[in-house]
């Protein structure tokens, strides 16, 4: 019998680069959606998996709603990727994503505990949880957030830990850096950069008008780092993984590859200091040593590698439209 995945945030970047795997490995995968009206599945279609993934309607910050869909589907393996994913929004939009990053995991383990005590559980924590932390930025780091979404994920980190540890359920953490892809949501830096430096290019807009990039991340490319999601899953044992390319690039090196790429003057780029965030991290990378010694997760892309795929299909994209 194949197993049974659910995924909450299916209709994000990667639950549908998720559900990709998991299809190609013959599990059957429920999507949970907070309603059907909400329920974009246009990555779904974009990979051509729609019809092979189940949605249902799923509110999870209602208890007895998750026993209810657990109970269901009896399923062997939970992929929680549902948040309030924004660090800029969270600063606007504090209690709301302090709420349902936490409340929601807190959900959905209790319903663990009490309906299907041997399904797995993979929570979707972030790089952001360490704050200012030592470079490089190691599963061992001290956690130290600095934003309300920050917060709610290193809230959410510490309650998987505790079902893991108090109850023994088998849950894992994963702390993903930043990871791209066509999906990605429009809101995210890298994304609003490429299809902005398009409509330049175009002639549709004339400026790039952005905040503090001289800050540097750690990025790399989706569809690999759900790999280590399912990857953590089917370890013997229960535990937390780091996720990352191991080094860091700054924003303005990004901007500079493309525009460099679409032939387009950086005269065209404005700094604007009103979108600056109120805190700020100079630096942040990571070290995947753990993840490729105990899950034998490699990477090994350069995100300039990456930035290319990125650019080249929103292009051959642009041009269907």
């Amino acid at each position: 019998m194949n197993k049974t995945a659910l995924v909450t945030g299916i209709t994000g970047q990667d639950g549908a680069y998720l559900a990709e795997l998991l299809i190609n490995k013959g599990y059957k995968v429920i999507g949970l959606v907070r309603s059907y009206s909400h329920g974009n599945v246009t990555g779904l279609e974009y990979l051509g998996i729609v019809d092979n993934v189940e949605i249902v309607e799923c509110d999870l910050m209602d208890i007895t709603h998750v026993m209810k869909i657990i109970k269901e589907y009896e399923p062997s393996e939970i992929y929680n990727l549902a948040a309030q994913s924004s660090v800029s929004l969270s600063f606007t939009q504090p209690i709301g994503t302090i709420n349902f990053n936490i409340t929601s995991v807190l959900n959905i383990l209790e319903a663990i505990r009490i309906t299907n005590p041997d399904c797995r559980f993979y929570q979707a924590t972030s790089s952001e949880v360490f704050g200012h932390a030592t470079l490089p930025i190691k599963e061992t780091s001290r956690i130290n957030p600095i934003s309300p979404y920050s917060i709610s994920k290193a809230s959410a980190h510490w309650i998987t830990k505790n079902y893991r540890e108090s109850y023994g359920l088998f849950c894992c953490s994963g702390f993903l850096f930043n990871h791209e892809s066509y999906l990605r949501s429009d809101n995210f830096f890298v994304k609003k950069v490429i299809l902005q430096a398009i409509k330049i290019y175009k002639g549709e807009a004339k400026t790039l008008e952005v905040g503090n990039i001289d800050i540097k991340r750690d990025f790399g490319w989706a569809p690999k780092y759900v790999e280590a999601m399912y990857l953590m899953l089917q370890h013997d044992t229960a535990d937390d993984f780091l996720i990352c390319s191991n080094k860091s690039v700054s924003l303005r090196s990004i901007i500079e590859y493309i525009f460099d790429y679409l032939n387009i003057p950086l005269h065209h780029l404005k700094i604007n200091e009103k979108l600056f965030r109120p805190t700020e991290i100079a630096d942040m990378y990571g070290d995947n040593i753990k993840a490729r010694n105990e899950l034998g997760w490699i990477y090994e892309m350069s995100f300039f590698d990456v930035l290319k795929i990125l650019i080249e299909e929103e292009i051959r994209n642009d041009k269907k439209k």
